[in-house]
């Protein structure tokens, strides 16, 4: 399969949270790039996903609004938009 990336993911293993709406998921980024992030959603969570959201990763506490991009059972991928 072709990659179709535009930047080569690095691995981590970062607490993160999703936000918005007043409500906020804890959950894991599983690898990154400046672009985007794939990112291990609670089981509980994985459903009610919105298209945007704002992303919190725990150790640097920036906050980056996101768009979804593809789902894959408790993970999905997300697309830097700021």
């Amino acid at each position: 399969m072709q990659e179709r990336r535009r930047q080569k993911r690095i691995e981590t293993n970062e607490v993160a949270y999703i936000f918005g709406d007043g409500s906020s998921t804890s959950c894991r980024v599983v690898d990154i790039t400046e672009h985007g992030a794939a990112i291990e959603l609670p089981l509980s969570a994985g459903h009610i996903m919105r298209d945007r959201f704002k992303l919190m990763i725990a150790k640097d506490r920036v906050d980056r609004n996101c768009r979804l991009i593809w789902r894959s059972g408790s993970r999905i991928g997300v697309e830097f938009t700021d």
